[in-house]
């Protein structure tokens, strides 16, 4: 009998969108204490695009499937399986393999979610909203009428900072290009042009008491220029990818010298690699933000859905600067109900 095959996008060389290639494997039963997951939706996000060209400290080595995170439908389990069943909607954090017709997971990396929930909606909370959620409150334990800024405020992760700043009534200052400006606005932040204005003059004027933090996804520069914008006792958060080893060592050298200032700011990297260690509060994490999109108190900006065999074009459209908000990947039978923003 000729084997059932399923389509991934594979990473067949560093370099652009077009090294994204479909390409063709068996598709088998789960192993024991394994489950076979259809993925319904994935998104396209900014580590993608840094791991493929191998800007990172931990490349995945070529060729490679890549893919954060994503949401599916159990559809078979193996021996021993008890924690799902064919049927059951489920999420993984994968960081790599995403971008595939079916996953193959170990049980434990499971992650539950509500299946009254869209999952082209559902998938940004999986990486770009714990990031910011887990930055606000783990990190910097930001409080209401806080003084934030967000460096990077119209990306995928810049539009949660947003998404859950407006909910934790945060006063926020955005910085992104002028084009990009009425999302900040919608969600109540002072938007702050990088090519027409000096964001340091900018809120050293408006907030001359200082900041309570800043949320940078950004890094080189902008650490140095923004850490004696807050107040004492302020923090500064790193979340972006030092994108070497280089580059880590170079954010860890900041630690020990920006920490010991006399200003009394803090700066914190923050990883979202951390589940690998512990994934009692990323579950914790997941769950509060599942509920808090069931319930309407956020909602993701999509600008763009696409099939998932498509994602070399979702790719390029990310790579040209232009999105705002998240790009997702969603199975054919997914494309027509979702909701393009």
């Amino acid at each position: 009998m000729k084997p059932v095959k399923y389509k991934c996008i594979v990473v067949t060389k560093r370099g652009p969108p077009e090294n994204l290639q479909i390409t063709e494997f068996d598709l088998r039963d789960p192993s024991a204490k394994e489950v076979r997951v259809k993925v319904l939706a994935t998104c396209v996000c900014l580590p993608d695009v840094q791991n493929r060209y191998g800007l990172s400290p931990f490349a995945s080595k070529v060729p490679f499937v890549p893919g954060y995170a994503i949401i599916g439908v159990v559809d078979a389990v193996g021996p021993g399986v008890k924690q799902a069943a064919p049927g059951v909607r489920v999420a993984a954090y994968l960081m790599v393999g995403g971008y595939a017709e079916y996953v193959y997971l170990r049980e434990n990396l499971i992650i539950p979610v509500p299946p009254s929930l869209d999952p082209a909606e559902a998938v940004p909370l999986l990486l770009n909203y714990l990031t910011a959620y887990q930055a606000l409150h783990r990190s910097a334990k930001v409080k209401a009428g806080d003084k934030v800024l967000i460096i990077g405020a119209s990306g995928g992760c810049g539009t949660a900072f947003l998404d859950l700043g407006r909910l934790a009534n945060l006063t926020m200052y955005g910085i992104a290009s002028k084009s990009k400006h009425p999302i900040l606005a919608e969600y109540g932040a002072t938007p702050i042009d990088y090519r027409t204005e000096d964001y340091v003059d900018v809120i050293r004027r408006a907030e001359p008491g200082g900041l309570d933090a800043v949320f940078d996804g950004m890094g080189g520069d902008y650490i140095d220029n923004a850490f004696p914008l807050l107040r004492r006792g302020g923090v500064l958060v790193e979340y972006g990818n030092p994108l070497s080893m280089r580059g880590t060592l170079r954010v860890l050298a900041k630690i020990l010298v920006l920490n010991l200032l006399p200003n009394g700011g803090r700066f914190k990297p923050y990883g979202a690699g951390s589940v690998l260690f512990n994934r009692k509060p990323f579950l914790e994490d997941w769950a509060l933000l599942f509920r808090l999109l069931q319930e309407g108190k956020i909602r993701p900006v999509i600008s763009g859905v696409f099939p998932l065999l498509e994602a070399a074009r979702a790719n390029a459209l990310l790579e040209s600067g232009q999105v705002v908000g998240n790009l997702v990947l969603v199975a054919p039978e997914l494309l027509e109900a979702s909701r393009t923003i």
